[in-house]
């Protein structure tokens, strides 16, 4: 079966955790190529800013509050732009936080993080994907990580949600096959966004929230399962993780004190 490469004229696209940073930039982004962007997040004043940042363009933005911890909300978002917008054919499930942990383990911070970044994503792309399915038509783009390609020291919760987003989608890839939706993993490096100026540490080819936005949205038009960027960045990561532990341990070890990064 060949797998749909949405256009604007089938339908609307859905992205959540719209109101900063790479969600933001992927929205104003498609809006520039002719979409018309239904964004989500808890705060409606700053989707509706972006709503009217986006005018003049080809496409437009379109603001409707949701909360992707909530299951009900997040259905009840779906009904709303499918009601008013019309059928979404593109997803960009993107909500997620990285919170400051504290201590070796902090549950509190890890127990937050996944019920954003797993939990929560699992809870929109189980909405749109029904509603694809009984379609037969669709195309879904979860954001994870290449922090999710293998531990790295001090992003124990954040690492742990975007492997499991990896984990996720390679299992559903099989089912979305079928059903003729085209399931993709956003794997981005480090992206200068307000979550990231939060840490303090070294991120090596760190690029603006501009230009992965236009990565990830040339991602979408091309197909294909992965969008992965920097790729120097993604494939270092893909092969430190074909190494034995040992060797991977003290290599990741070595960068991470050189580059500031917390070890506890």
């Amino acid at each position: 079966m060949s797998l749909p490469r949405m256009q604007p004229s089938d339908g609307v696209a859905w992205i959540t955790g719209a109101s900063s940073g790479i969600g933001e930039a992927v929205a104003l982004e498609l809006a520039r190529r002719g979409w018309t962007v239904a964004i989500t997040a808890r705060r409606l004043d700053q989707l509706e800013d972006l709503a009217r940042r986006a005018e003049g363009l080809p496409g437009r933005i379109v603001a409707h509050a949701g909360d992707v911890t909530e299951t009900d909300s997040m259905k009840a978002v779906i009904d709303g732009i499918e009601s008013v917008q019309g059928p979404i054919a593109l997803a960009f499930l993107n909500a997620g936080i990285a919170p400051n942990s504290k201590g070796v383990l902090d549950i509190e911070a890890f127990e937050r993080t996944l019920a954003v970044n797993l939990v929560g994503v699992a809870r929109g792309l189980s909405a749109v994907l029904e509603r694809m399915a009984l379609r037969g038509r669709g195309q879904i783009a979860v954001n994870a990580s290449v922090a999710g390609y293998g531990g790295l020291p001090g992003g124990s919760a954040y690492g742990v949600s975007k492997a499991a987003l990896i984990h996720l989608c390679e299992t559903l890839k099989f089912t979305c096959d079928k059903r003729g939706v085209r399931l993709q993993i956003v794997n981005p490096g480090w992206v200068d966004t307000p979550l990231t100026r939060t840490k303090s540490f070294s991120m090596p080819l760190i690029m603006s929230q501009e230009e992965a936005a236009r990565r990830i949205v040339d991602g979408f038009a091309r197909g294909g399962f992965e969008i992965a960027f920097p790729r120097r960045l993604a494939w270092l990561l893909k092969l430190l993780n074909l190494l034995p532990y040992p060797a991977y341990f003290w290599i990741i070890d070595k960068a991470a004190r050189r580059g500031g990064a917390k070890v506890l």
